[in-house]
């Protein structure tokens, strides 16, 4: 005998063990592994390239919008408004990056791959299943000729 677990514990389980809830669960863990890796790339990559024509750190491009500005040696602002564009710049190239990994690593292979199942499978005949638009253009006739009754029948003229 199965008997259906009822109450919140056993709400709870269902809703941990439907498959989006895990899915989501694993998605989180390796998003934030991967974003280790992007920020390695960035940080040991991109911003030393970015370093050979300017400073290394992007964090320390700014504009100093209302002067006069000044840092101390810690880089902290002491006087004036800095814009700090490099921390912008780095969180795009970021985003750029992890956009393009998961894009033509995860999703393009994936989409050939269901491409390539999709042909594999023989096609449906499309016209074995009746439309919704043909099913009621077939109502519609019917409801019209039960309102019209039967024709009447002629008869022949005699001469």
């Amino acid at each position: 005998m199965s008997e259906k677990k009822t109450g919140v514990l056993g709400g709870f389980k269902a809703f941990l063990m439907r498959g989006n809830v895990i899915d989501l669960a694993v998605a989180v863990v390796i998003g934030a592994a991967f974003t280790n890796i992007v920020n390695s790339v960035v940080k040991g990559v991109i911003n030393p390239v970015v370093g050979a024509f300017g400073t290394k750190d992007l964090g320390n491009y700014a504009a100093c919008l209302k002067g006069p500005c000044s840092r101390n040696s810690a880089g902290e602002v002491t006087a004036g408004v800095y814009i700090q564009w490099g921390t912008v710049l780095s969180a795009t190239l970021t985003f750029i990056i992890t956009a393009a990994v998961v894009y033509f690593l995860m999703l393009l292979p994936m989409k050939r791959w269901q491409d390539r199942q999709a042909a594999r499978k023989p096609a449906e005949p499309a016209s074995a299943k009746v439309t919704e638009i043909e099913l009621l253009e077939q109502i519609r006739d019917a409801l019209t000729e039960q309102r019209r009754g039967p024709e009447p029948e002629t008869v022949p003229a005699q001469r």
